[in-house]
């Protein structure tokens, strides 16, 4: 079976998102631990990171933060009820 390539494609919201999820996440003794189950996940894992980090010039800007904010309101509202959590009685 050939290794084609592949292409996922992401608006520029969920790309900064999920970057700054994964520099968070990454490292954390929850987050390898559940990677380190399935080894063969961080190749993958280091592939995207790596893509986002050259791909992303927001990461760089001194309103990273405001922009990170900014992208996951947007990408919410885009959610609507999709996975929120139960509201407590």
């Amino acid at each position: 079976m050939p290794d084609d390539d592949l292409t996922i494609k992401l608006t520029r919201d969920q790309a900064l998102v999920l970057s700054d999820w994964l520099y968070q996440m990454m490292g954390t003794a929850a987050f390898d631990n559940l990677v380190n189950e399935e080894r063969a996940v961080w190749s993958p894992l280091y592939a995207i990171t790596g893509t986002l980090d050259k791909s992303l010039v927001e990461i760089a800007m001194p309103d990273y933060s405001d922009r990170v904010h900014h992208a996951r309101e947007r990408l919410l509202e885009g959610l609507g009820d999709i996975a929120r959590p139960p509201a407590e009685s």
